[in-house]
């Protein structure tokens, strides 16, 4: 009696993990999940477009979106067709390493998104992948865009003295919200301050007042990207 229990529980076990498994892939399932997978990579790479605001765009990898979500998607399909064929791919995926550096934690996260909406796409459920994309994107749309309004600048100035260095940041204080002293180089004769700066506009005529100082050799404006390596 005992080796029958066994045997129905060894049973229920084994055909509950099988029932997960599908042999026969209709081609209307592929078809449909392929395509939900590629408008949601097209609304991925349209997104990473808009709010890039890096140096260089880079399009191959921004392509590369689209293709990541459709051949995660097809892979999860394959997964859930055959048992065997989701342990052997398990087993091959480990030992993938890849070498693309990402320089941005921002690209970091639109190719988490691109897998992520792959997987949920390839394992059928739609509606979650196109509600929960759709979400993301304009959350991520909405706090890039409102951080790139004031664009962020560095203002490298060398004056005379410490007395037109205080001409200068009271100068600065009343032109902006806030600014930041990324470095300070003193020598004889001459200060020379990084100072980072948040403009709308009117860049020129910024410089303009700094210049214009008792005691300041000359100031410039750069623009970046809010990185900054001292």
């Amino acid at each position: 009696m005992n080796a029958t229990s066994t045997t129905n529980f060894s049973d229920i076990v084994k055909n509950s993990i099988l029932d997960n498994f599908t042999s026969d892939i209709s081609i209307s399932k592929i078809i449909i999940t392929l395509g939900v997978s590629f408008l949601i990579g097209l609304f991925i790479y349209i997104l990473y477009k808009r709010v890039f605001s890096g140096v260089l765009y880079s399009k191959s990898f921004n392509v590369s979106l689209i293709g990541m979500t459709m051949v995660t998607a097809m892979v999860i399909i394959a997964v859930n067709s055959n048992l065997v064929l989701s342990l052997g791919m398990v087993g091959a995926l480990s030992i993938v390493r890849f070498r693309t550096p990402i320089k941005d934690p921002t690209d970091l996260i639109f190719l988490f998104w691109a897998a992520a909406a792959g997987i949920v796409a390839g394992a059928g459920f739609y509606a979650l992948a196109a509600i929960g994309s759709t979400v993301v994107g304009l959350i991520l749309f909405l706090f890039i865009k409102s951080s790139s309004l004031e664009t962020p600048y560095l203002l490298v100035v060398n004056c005379e003295s410490d007395e037109s260095e205080k001409l200068v940041h009271s100068q600065i204080g009343q032109m902006v919200k806030r600014y930041n002293v990324k470095q300070k180089t003193v020598t004889a004769g001459n200060i020379e301050m990084t100072l980072e700066v948040r403009l709308r506009d009117q860049e020129g005529k910024f410089v303009n007042q700094i210049t214009a100082l008792g005691g300041v050799k000359n100031a410039v404006l750069i623009s970046y990207n809010g990185d900054y390596v001292s």
